[in-house]
């Protein structure tokens, strides 16, 4: 598997603690179009894929 930064990104840790600050917010905005974090959640296994998708209330990046 490719590595991706998406898994340690300073910017995600913020949003998983705060997901209501400017940081947090710009994060999850950011991942609505990030052909990045579209790969990087296209290479993960089915059940981290779905975990992440739950989990940010993502549709399936396909």
């Amino acid at each position: 598997m490719a590595q991706y930064s998406c898994d340690t990104c300073r910017f995600r840790a913020v949003y998983d603690k705060r997901p209501d600050s400017l940081l947090g917010r710009l994060w999850r905005w950011h991942i609505g179009w990030c052909p990045g974090w579209r790969k990087y959640v296209r290479s993960l296994p089915d059940e981290e894929r779905v975990r992440l998708e739950e989990k940010y209330g993502l549709a399936s990046p396909n």
